[in-house]
């Protein structure tokens, strides 16, 4: 297994992990491990844009909205030589 440091680490940032690890009955290492391990557990992001973006709006979360009626086009304006 690998390991890292976290250089420069905020103090405000390490006391609340310490207590979150507390709060766990853990160690702030493991409580570290176990906040990486969700967030990157989720799987390889896809590789495909347009996938992503499908599965993000899937199609129970679309409205369908009534359009108006289009109405047809105006003649264009006709310009002509002022004598």
């Amino acid at each position: 297994m690998a390991s890292i440091t976290i250089r420069n680490l905020e103090d405000e940032i390490k006391q609340r992990l310490r207590v979150r690890a507390a709060e766990h009955g853990r160690s702030m290492e493991e409580e570290a491990r176990d906040i990486l391990r969700r967030v990157m557990g989720g799987g390889a992001p896809p590789r495909n844009l347009a996938a992503a973006i499908r599965a993000r709006v899937a199609p129970s979360d679309r409205v369908d909205l009534d359009l108006p009626a289009r109405e047809p086009m105006r003649a264009p304006p006709q310009f002509g030589r002022g004598k």
